[in-house]
């Protein structure tokens, strides 16, 4: 089954914490995925995806500029009913990456996706809202996105495979 993963970085760092949830997310079986950064996006796969998931660095509390006009501009594109999750990266604890999330999730939520994180419920580590990476543990978060990855994988498996 196909997952999408969408993305803007301007350092990097976002861009980084897709591959580490694609690299998750290919160890389960029946899954393939593809990283697309917003000015690359096959709109044919993420049609055909189980699950899109998107990603932003935080400026401001929000996501970046670029994903919002994306959203505003994406009519073509169809999310309903895929499953939907969302990833962040900050400078700052304080920089706002829960509510940057909280912007994307409404987005998705007008889009007719199902939100998933994974939440508390499979426990430690916890994922409320979706991932976050922080400048200053930024190589600490990795297993978090790992993790994160591999739970997504695993309920577009649950929900999509043919049993």
């Amino acid at each position: 089954m196909k997952i999408s993963i969408i993305y803007f970085s301007k350092t990097g760092k976002t861009k980084e914490m897709a591959n580490v949830i694609a690299s998750s997310m290919m160890l389960e079986k029946n899954i393939e995925v593809r990283i697309f950064d917003l000015d690359n996006i096959d709109y044919d796969f993420v049609d055909e995806s189980k699950a899109v998931i998107f990603g932003t660095p935080t400026y401001h509390a929000n996501m970046c500029w670029q994903l919002k006009k994306w959203f505003d501009e994406s009519s073509n594109c169809n999310l309903s009913g895929k499953i939907g999750a969302v990833f962040a990266t900050a400078n700052y604890a304080q920089g706002g990456a829960d509510t940057a999330i909280l912007t994307i999730i409404n987005h998705i939520m007008v889009k007719g996706m199902l939100v998933y994180s994974g939440g508390s419920s499979l426990g430690q580590p916890y994922i409320h809202l979706g991932a976050v990476a922080l400048k200053e543990n930024f190589e600490e978060s990795k297993n978090l996105f790992e993790v994160f990855g591999t739970r997504i994988a695993q309920k577009v498996n649950q929900l999509f495979s043919n049993k």
